[in-house]
């Protein structure tokens, strides 16, 4: 089978395990329920209608109660309006805009419907069909290219059929910003002629070596440069840096980060500052002019007014032409002109630069990309730079068919096994202590990862082990199961405990702490205790507790992990993934703590390996010595 057929098979399974969820999801819970899932708003206010873009409608909404809930809410996703008397009445529209608590929903209708009008309405999100519909259509574009057009050798370098060209003659590039192996990877990217791949551990400045090859890609080139990555929020950070370094740059699509900042580099502010947007809002404020003439006439009228109504629509959508024409100028006019776009991978496809190509494209974060939304922009380009760590936690796969066919791999991890001579890795850390740093570094990055001199040796007191493991095998603190979850009581007030002691020996100090765990079960175990736990309320603002997924990406001075499984049968579960437990360690920039029954969790190397770490350093503690505190 050709290898574009494959992935569009198990993009197929994907779509329909994804698809199955969503539909039991929403028949089983509540609209309570899903509200607090972040997929409904209810109640909302309607805040304001506008005519749009072409003939849609749109109408700003604001959710007026649980504005607190973090909601899923994003640009480009289909929802439906509903109402609280009548499940049968829908009105489904497209997010066009989405900020903490305000969207603004494109409608194709001339009005909006009455029931929106009576009673309480709400919004909830629908199956996002689109996302997967773009991704297919590249695949089948990619295996169109593959089947006829010989010539084109990125395609055949990343299927691994070719080796991909390097420029002999070196570039030289030098930043006194940069370390040695940022700099020796900036120098490989300018020199790739297809393929080049950044692979950044953590902590090692990947986002600012990143940039930094960004703007000398530009230097060197002279064409405009496409950057992505499977997140708004990874968007968002190279769109806010890039501007920072003074590259022209202009965000497609809505920033998930809300910032006056952020939001004067998207494509719609800058329309909204052009010079020509007076015409624009003079031809909407006639066109919505002509719409409210029309709207004045009843339902029940007779042939002469619905004939002037709909002549009085017809010129409304006759300037609405004029207005969508001139905001494409615009757009063309300030796209032409910037050095750097950048978009999310699906949001690529969005309609002001669908039909753009570019010489070269750059993904970040793309061992977090599924691989059929990655050749989205890569079909755009003629060379790709990849920037990511393939050891740290995957993409998110739903179905477990699909998973184990091989659409968890992704396209950065395929090509560093393809070709080796394209990997840059960088090789110094600025976040941890040197024996946090450490046992990742020997059982993942070859030994290559070191600490850099400012933050190797720094702890919470000169006489402080920065890695500590307490043992509470023979503790009977054995897990428990609810559902699809594992908890475990005892260990997590014993996390508590051990915290409560750590803090308040160094009180001085207003450490960030992480208390994290593979488990969402023992995460809201851990967050209902504390709320109970008397000794560590002057501390409660230092404390977060999440799951180990949730902290990609971020650091904190001391992290304690609760890694839970305590059990008979030595049964681990997806603890066995060593990638989340490389995240859940290299967050910790300053203390360490990993608690666990070293009984279930020996039988695997990597965690017995990092017992016998652990007491090598004297870090090694059982937990019955922390019994009579």
């Amino acid at each position: 089978m050709s290898y574009f057929l494959e992935l569009q098979n198990l993009l197929e399974i994907e779509r329909k395990e994804d698809l199955s969820l969503f539909e039991n999801q929403n028949k089983l819970l509540s609209n309570a329920e899903k509200r607090n899932l972040g997929i409904v708003w209810y109640p909302i206010a309607i805040r304001n209608t506008e005519i749009g873009r072409g003939d849609y409608l749109l109408v700003e909404v604001e959710r007026t109660t649980h504005q607190e809930i973090v909601h899923q809410f994003r640009s480009g996703v289909p929802v439906a309006f509903f109402t609280h008397h009548d499940s049968d009445l829908k009105l489904e529209g497209l997010i066009s805009h989405v900020s903490a608590n305000r969207m603004r929903i494109a409608l194709k209708v001339d009005e909006l419907p009455d029931w929106m009008n009576k009673g309480k309405i709400g919004v909830q999100l629908l199956f996002d069909n689109n996302s997967y519909d773009e991704m297919k259509r590249a695949l089948k574009k990619a295996e169109i290219i593959e089947r006829n057009d010989t010539e084109n050798r990125l395609i055949k370098v990343l299927t691994g059929v070719e080796k991909p060209f390097f420029k002999k003659e070196a570039s030289g590039y030098i930043s006194s910003r940069l370390n040695d192996s940022q700099n020796q990877a900036v120098n490989s990217i300018l020199a790739a002629q297809e393929l080049a791949i950044l692979h950044g551990p953590p902590g090692t400045g990947k986002t600012t070596t990143l940039v930094e090859a960004i703007s000398a890609l530009y230097m060197q080139s002279g064409k405009q440069i496409l950057v992505t990555a499977p997140s708004n929020t990874a968007v968002d950070l190279l769109t806010l840096k890039l501007a920072e370094k003074g590259v022209n740059v202009i965000r497609i699509g809505n920033p998930i980060r809300v910032s006056q900042k952020l939001e004067e580099l998207t494509l719609d502010y800058k329309i909204n500052q052009h010079q020509y947007n007076k015409e624009i809002k003079q031809l909407k404020k006639q066109a919505a002019e002509y719409r409210n003439m029309a709207h004045k006439y009843k339902r029940s009228f007779g042939k002469l007014e619905r004939e002037q109504r709909k002549a009085l629509f017809d010129e409304a959508h006759k300037l609405l032409k004029q207005v969508e024409q001139t905001e494409s100028f615009i757009s063309e006019d300030l796209l032409n002109k910037a050095q750097v776009i950048t978009a999310t991978l699906v949001g690529v496809n969005n309609y002001a630069i669908k039909d753009r190509d570019y010489d070269i494209v750059v993904i970040d974060e793309a061992a977090q990309a599924l691989e059929p939304a990655c050749w989205i922009p890569v079909l755009r380009s003629r060379k790709v730079i990849f920037a990511g760590d393939h050891l740290q936690l995957p993409p998110t796969v739903k179905s477990k068919e699909a998973e184990k066919l091989g659409l968890s791999s992704t396209l950065l991890e395929k090509n560093m096994g393809f070709h080796p001579e394209a990997v840059s890795l960088l090789t110094t850390q600025y976040r941890m202590n040197k024996e946090i740093n450490d046992y990742p570094s020997i059982e993942l990055y070859e030994s290559k990862l070191h600490a850099d001199r400012s933050v190797a040796t720094r702890k919470l007191d000169q006489k402080d082990i920065p890695v500590e493991f307490v043992d509470t095998a023979g503790c009977s603190f054995d897990e428990k199961i609810n559902g699809t979850s594992v908890y475990n009581p005892e260990e997590a007030n014993f996390t508590l405990k051990h915290l409560t002691g750590l803090l308040q020996n160094h009180n001085k100090a207003k450490y960030s702490v992480a208390v994290i765990s593979p488990y969402k079960q023992q995460v809201e175990l851990l967050k209902e205790l504390i709320e109970d736990w008397e000794d560590l309320k002057p501390f409660l603002a230092q404390i977060d507790i999440n799951t180990i997924d949730s902290f990609q990406g971020q650091e904190r001075d001391i992290v304690y992990i609760s890694l839970t499984r305590s059990n008979s049968e030595n049964a681990i579960g997806f603890l066995s993934d060593i990638r989340r437990m490389n995240v859940a360690i290299t967050r910790a920039r300053m203390k360490l703590v990993v608690i666990g029954d070293s009984g279930t969790l020996s039988k695997n190397a990597f965690y017995s390996d990092f017992i016998s770490y652990t007491e090598k350093i004297n870090g090694y503690k059982s937990a019955w010595e922390f019994m009579h505190i």
